[in-house]
């Protein structure tokens, strides 16, 4: 003999949290990250080995300049964002 299931009455199990991926590009490098707003330092340990002090962070703003992202500055991450480094120090010639 079969059983019928009866409909359960209530909410049911709650489904996990949908975790969000952002697709980012660092130095022309895809990385998915999780998070919805990184710090500068968070998004220089993103690369391994990471981005090191020798180098600045920009993020690539269409249409604007450019903009220099300190470690301590909390960047909102979307689907797509570029990054890219360059030298700290850009030393001129002899």
């Amino acid at each position: 003999m079969n059983q019928i299931q009866q409909p359960q009455h209530g909410p049911g199990p709650v489904p996990p949290p949908h975790k969000q991926e952002f697709r980012i590009q660092i130095d022309r490098v895809y990385y998915e990250v999780t998070q919805r707003e990184m710090t500068g330092a968070q998004l220089r340990n993103v690369p391994k080995p990471p981005i090191g002090p020798d180098r600045d962070l920009f993020e690539v703003v269409p249409g604007h300049t450019d903009r220099k992202i300190a470690d301590d500055e909390v960047v909102e991450i979307r689907d797509g964002e570029r990054f890219f480094t360059a030298p700290a120090q850009i030393n001129p010639g002899r």
